[in-house]
């Protein structure tokens, strides 16, 4: 299938002509356009060196809550005072320490300066979250996504410590599934969100997934009032 070259005018085509996951190049990262994208199963990822590309996998990779698999080897972290953590306290020092972990595509990390003022700009608009893990002060893990509705979309983490990204996740994952959430969509499996529990959907199911997830209203100041 062709790669489609994104017009002027706001929208994408289906997710469903995607070639191996990447369906479309350019456009911007406007708030507008990446809240599109990712209300339409789509997401940003390119290099630094690229135009814009947008993708959306099939399968995708969905961390369903019922799967989540804790490792005897977390429970001290998990029931312990390690680490603690927040929600939303520094969105800018996560997004930042996520840029220096390299990661594919590519031998470099994948977040640029345009990523990270596009996040920065939805996070103020309510859009983008961060989590932080801190140790004695410091902060030494975390993760950040797009979150509308009760749908939540990791995007990256990082761990500067032993087992911080993963305490993220997990704490994450149990407050959403008490509030009614039943999964992150984690975009691309690999051997870590595999570890997890985190399992492959159809395109199709996914998307009948999101719709459901995004049509639930929660309060504005969600995000802000999460407390673990």
């Amino acid at each position: 299938m062709p790669v489609f070259r994104l017009p002027e005018k706001l929208s994408f085509p289906s997710p469903f002509l995607a070639s191996d996951g990447l369906l479309a190049v350019g456009g911007d990262l406007s708030a507008e356009r990446l809240l599109l994208a990712y209300k339409s199963g789509i997401f940003p990822w390119y290099n630094e060196d690229e135009p814009i590309l947008w993708h959306s996998p099939n399968p995708r990779a969905i961390l369903f809550f019922d799967d989540l698999k804790i490792q005897k080897s977390m429970r001290p972290y998990l029931s312990g005072s390690r680490f603690t953590i927040t929600c939303n306290a520094n969105f800018n020092e996560v997004i930042k320490h996520c840029k220096s972990t390299k990661r594919s595509p590519g031998n470099g990390t994948w977040i640029t300066e345009d990523i990270i003022n596009a996040y920065e700009q939805l996070h103020a608009m309510g859009y983008a979250h961060s989590i932080e893990v801190w140790q004695q002060n410091e902060l030494v893990g975390g993760l950040y996504g797009v979150g509308f509705g009760k749908y939540f979309c990791g995007e990256s983490m990082f761990s500067l410590a032993s087992n911080a990204s993963k305490f993220a996740l997990i704490k994450l994952s149990l407050y959403l599934k008490e509030h009614g959430f039943t999964f992150i969509d984690c975009q691309i499996q690999n051997d870590h969100l595999k570890s997890l529990g985190c399992s492959e959907v159809d395109l199709t199911q996914f998307l009948k997934m999101l719709k459901s997830s995004t049509e639930t209203q929660l309060a504005t100041d969600f995000w802000n009032n999460i407390t673990f």
